[in-house]
């Protein structure tokens, strides 16, 4: 649903829809992989819709993955 990166753009969280609802996952990528982005864990969260994902998931996310509250993201 949506996707935030960090200034260097080798980490991001998702918000993701799922079989518990809508969530947010910390995901990253590293340039001498060409896999792509990586799961860096479970989808946190089992919202019930993509508002409440984008308003308390996304305050979640910030207290879960610190670069997201360092850099003022979303």
């Amino acid at each position: 649903m949506r996707s935030i990166e960090d200034a260097s753009g080798q980490r991001c969280v998702d918000l993701v829809r799922g079989a518990r609802g809508w969530a947010f996952v910390e995901c990253r990528r590293d340039p001498e992989d060409a896999h792509g982005w990586r799961r860096m864990g479970v989808p946190a969260g089992g919202y019930g819709s993509q508002e409440a994902a984008l308003d308390a998931g996304l305050e979640a996310a910030r207290v879960a993955v610190p670069w997201l509250a360092e850099e003022g993201a979303a």
